[in-house]
């Protein structure tokens, strides 16, 4: 029973019965910036003491090794906390959960609303006190997927849970008007 549409260049083909509504972001999510507050005082700290002994040394390779011994620390303390916190990101959207992270090796999974999930958030006593949390999604597998320190995290578990619930019902609902209009499925008594 499908119906054909009929545009200025003729028929396109048989329109389906069930269009599914389009994919839409949520939110995008990452870590907590919190999490760069020691590494942006390490910066801090570090730029001070270069500026105020640059060029103070009795010897120019002094000077030389000062330079680049504050740059190896702002790289290793400041630069790669940073690249950790920019590469992990998580994005919701009405259908699925993508988490992607990794710098050199990239993981990017996605876990679909339709399957069904458990959302458990665990917040420390600091977490708490920003409202942030980690937050697991337990699908059934052997390990839950975790999305570390993350703001509002107890938002982001009612969130989760509506759209499962929704996504849910929704299959629910397609397959009832799909059975109901396939024509392999006539009423009972009929013949």
């Amino acid at each position: 029973m499908s119906k054909k549409k009929k545009t200025d260049g003729g028929d396109t083909g048989p329109m389906p019965l069930y269009a599914p509504a389009p994919e839409k972001v949520v939110a995008r999510i990452r870590p907590h910036v919190r999490v760069l507050f020691w590494p942006t005082i390490l910066l801090f700290a570090v730029c001070a003491v270069t500026g105020f002994y640059a060029g103070n040394l009795p010897e120019p390779w002094q000077n030389t090794l000062l330079l680049l011994g504050a740059a190896l620390v702002i790289l290793v303390g400041w630069l790669l906390p940073l690249a950790f916190w920019l590469t992990h990101r998580y994005t919701v959207t009405t259908r699925r959960i993508i988490f992607r992270r990794g710098f050199f090796v990239r993981t990017r999974q996605e876990l679909v609303h339709s399957r069904g999930y458990e959302v458990t958030v665990r917040q420390t006593w600091l977490q708490s006190l920003w409202r942030s949390g980690t937050v697991s999604i337990n699908t059934g597998l052997k390990h839950p997927l975790v999305i570390s320190d993350i703001p509002n995290a107890e938002l982001v578990q009612q969130v989760l849970n509506d759209l499962m619930h929704e996504s849910r019902s929704m299959i629910g609902t397609s397959r009832q008007e799909q059975w109901a209009l396939s024509p392999e499925t006539s009423g009972w008594g009929r013949s």
